[in-house]
């Protein structure tokens, strides 16, 4: 098989949450571990960094990834999902695994792991561990693809856990509360390893204070973290968001610096400054011409639009244009609650069986007083948006992460 191939085996083969979400959703780690015994515990080759979060764990990953290779070490980087190529995925200084190394895997391994019958998930997690101990990297920001506890990329024992955030998403798997998600996000917290959380709230603060301590973990919370002495510091992704992920981010190498590494402050500068050139991030709040000026980002529920929808009503610009879709487990309407009245929609629908009928968008805009046309693609979407703008306008493309996939292919 060529590469195309492969992937192709790969998405058809293994249950992929990306297009078929619950039925992709496995329980346990019984497939995990064993993937795991069969390659010879690969990720006992490394340090590792495991970062969970209901927001902010990919912007997060990235840049701690990109000051580590600052700081002068190989770096893995295991992420979720992909934009436009698998490979995106599995990383060593920002540069992908490459094509060979994935049909080689599949051809060599299949005959062991069909039985098993993964999902896509847990095959790819093995598939990057092996890499990145192959690769001889020094460490690897490990990121969790769904929850935490049950989560496959949970068998590795972390140098430090990180929790970005919490809010409702995916709740008919980690529970329809934020202490039930919490709890299950806290999962990661491993005896005597350190933890450091982003946000808390109310309901969510004691379920980690609870955890840590059972686990006797020491445990740093971000919100009183003194960044002061990084006031300076550029931070290449300019999303409102990203100043929550900035604090959690000092935190997290204020930790690492203190007990396990000597980070330099130049290198902690030169790696926010550069996150993109190092790890190869894209998708976050991503510029991609200036007139009009042209953004897509991959916030895609109700945590993440709290921060994108008044970043984008306050663009200073003759229209406001959005070509916006969304996936069916993400709460649609709390989405559109927020969402600027004063702008011209764009209504679309991603090259995924997960996205919500571009129809019922519309009628659900129409619910919410916003008006727009309907686009069966975000290539025609996008290509409408462009045609009716000006110089002046903004013109934004987002809603789901596979919106933002479809408009970085064309």
């Amino acid at each position: 098989m060529n590469y195309q191939q492969t992937t192709a085996y790969l998405f058809s083969v293994t249950p992929v949450f990306e297009k078929i979400g619950a039925g992709a959703y496995k329980e346990g780690l019984e497939n995990s571990w064993a993937l795991d015994k069969h390659f010879g515990h690969p990720h006992r080759q490394f340090r590792s960094i495991h970062v969970a979060g209901t927001n902010g764990k990919g912007s997060c990953s990235h840049t701690i990834a990109a000051v580590l290779q600052a700081a002068g070490y190989r770096v893995g980087l295991y992420t979720s999902p992909h934009l436009v190529d698998f490979r995106e995925r599995i990383r060593v200084n920002g540069e992908c695994i490459p094509e060979q190394y994935v049909i080689d895997f599949v051809e060599k391994e299949r005959a062991f792991f069909e039985p098993l019958h993964p999902s896509f998930f847990e095959l790819t997690t093995a598939m990057a561990f092996k890499y990145f101990a192959e690769q001889h990297v020094d460490y690897a920001v490990i990121e969790v693809g769904l929850g935490g506890r049950l989560d496959c990329t949970n068998i590795i024992t972390p140098v430090l856990s990180i929790i970005t955030n919490i809010s409702l998403d995916h709740t008919q798997f980690l529970g329809n509360t934020l202490e039930r998600i919490a709890s299950e996000k806290a999962g990661i917290i491993k005896s005597h390893v350190p933890v450091v959380v982003g946000e808390t709230l109310p309901e969510t603060r004691p379920v980690f204070a609870v955890k840590a301590h059972d686990m006797n973990s020491p445990l740093y919370f971000a919100e009183e973290f003194d960044a002061a002495s990084f006031a300076d510091i550029d931070f290449e992704l300019k999303g409102d968001y990203q100043q929550k992920n900035r604090q959690t981010i000092l935190c997290a190498l204020h930790c690492l610096s203190s007990s396990i590494l000597n980070l330099s402050p130049s290198s902690i500068a030169d790696g926010f400054a550069h996150v993109c050139e190092l790890t190869g991030l894209v998708g976050r709040w991503q510029k991609i011409q200036e007139r009009p000026l042209v953004v897509c980002d991959t916030g895609h529920n109700v945590g993440g639009w709290q921060y994108l929808a008044p970043q984008i009503a306050q663009q200073r610009c003759r229209q406001l244009r959005i070509v916006f879709g969304m996936v069916d487990d993400k709460d649609i309407d709390a989405v559109m609650e927020m969402l600027p009245q004063h702008a011209v929609y764009y209504w679309t629908q991603a090259s995924t069986h997960r996205a919500i009928p571009v129809a019922s968008v519309a009628e659900k805009g129409k619910h919410h007083q916003l008006e727009g046309t309907l686009h069966y693609s975000v290539a025609e979407a996008y290509a409408h948006a462009l045609e009716e703008a000006d110089d002046d306008d903004f013109i934004f493309v987002g809603g789901s992460s596979y919106v933002v996939a479809d408009f970085l292919a064309m």
